[in-house]
């Protein structure tokens, strides 16, 4: 990594702290860690997946705050990001993305998954019929773009833009259930087994966003502080 020349920045911005350029090596790295991350979350998850608490379980071993799931502590991520360390000159210099947030987390692990047990059981066509695989496939992509805008937008402070992106969320979470019906699992004895372990991991799912949702709703009727108030 090398330094940017502070004096280059309008107004001394970095003159306390600098500010370090990272190539796509650093990048790389960093992206790196972050998987590790996810993966964590996932071996934490599946062994304590028959735990009624487990939400919460996972995201105490993971460091988290068990109140994680709020918009407030989006914020106060950042700010332990960026928070003065007790020795002077040892900042952490590792800069705050998407990729740190505990949802954001939480549900690529989650869908990491049910993603790839759903991939090992539709590759082969006697298992289960291909337009089933695909579909439920496709709704499982969709959940998951979904939930990372939504993230984002809460990253951004954007409440009600989140609060609407996990709501299409949500219906693709109710489009994967309805393709995984009694009926399907009767039909092909493969997916009533995967429908046994992905249900609760659909409903962690929901649970989870509709935690952060609530949240969301809450930080938006909050009155507004005048800040021209004395």
């Amino acid at each position: 990594m090398s330094d940017f020349d502070s004096d280059s920045l309008p107004d001394g911005e970095w003159d306390e702290r600098g500010e370090l350029a990272w190539n796509e090596f650093d990048w790389e790295n960093y992206l790196r860690e972050q998987d590790a991350v996810i993966r964590r979350y996932l071996t934490h998850y599946e062994r304590l997946k028959h735990q009624s608490e487990r939400i919460d379980e996972v995201a105490h071993l993971m460091g988290w705050d068990e109140q994680v799931w709020g918009a407030e502590d989006v914020d106060e991520t950042e700010e332990a990001a960026d928070a003065t360390p007790a020795n002077p000159g040892e900042f952490d210099l590792e800069p705050y993305t998407l990729h740190r947030n505990p949802v954001f987390i939480a549900t690529k692990a989650i869908y990491l998954g049910l993603t790839q047990a759903w991939l090992r059981l539709a590759a082969d066509a006697d298992k289960v019929d291909q337009p089933l695989a695909l579909a439920f496939q496709t709704t499982l992509h969709r959940g998951e773009q979904q939930s990372a805008l939504a993230i984002q937008a809460l990253d951004l402070g954007d409440y009600a833009m989140a609060i609407s992106l996990f709501k299409r969320a949500l219906r693709e979470i109710n489009a994967s259930l309805a393709l995984l019906d009694e009926r399907a699992a009767a039909h092909h004895p493969a997916a009533a087994e995967f429908r046994e372990d992905a249900l609760p991991r659909l409903f962690d799912l929901r649970e989870i966003w509709l935690r952060v949702m609530n949240e969301c709703r809450s930080e938006l009727e909050r009155p507004v502080e005048d800040d021209d108030e004395t």
